[in-house]
């Protein structure tokens, strides 16, 4: 092998240390895993946190709603998203009047 200047030795040595590098690399990947290694995926986790509203509390939000219709002071994407917010912290325990403070 002819070398030229001292900059292409250093690059093809280098070539030739990132090769051998690659090999070892491949060798070791190529070893099956242990079954103590593999690890079973993750298994997926219940939400508990929120519950369905209860009969009372859907009759507490619509006559919430009413009022806000009344007023009209929400076009009606902004009801809808408000309703959704109200919904959301009802459903974690929230009474009606905390659940519109936290929002507003």
């Amino acid at each position: 092998m002819a070398y030229g200047t001292t900059k292409e030795k250093k690059a093809q040595k280098r070539q030739m240390a990132k090769k051998q590098a690659e090999g070892t690399k491949q060798e070791v990947d190529d070893d099956p895993p242990s079954p103590k290694e593999t690890k079973a995926p993750p298994k997926p986790r219940k939400k508990t946190e929120g519950k369905a509203l209860t009969e009372s509390q859907k009759a507490d939000l619509r006559k919430h709603m009413a009022e806000h219709s009344e007023v009209k002071d929400m076009d009606s994407g902004q009801k809808k998203s408000h309703r959704m917010k109200m919904m959301v912290r009802m459903r974690k325990g929230m009474t009606l009047s905390e659940a519109h403070k936290d929002i507003m």
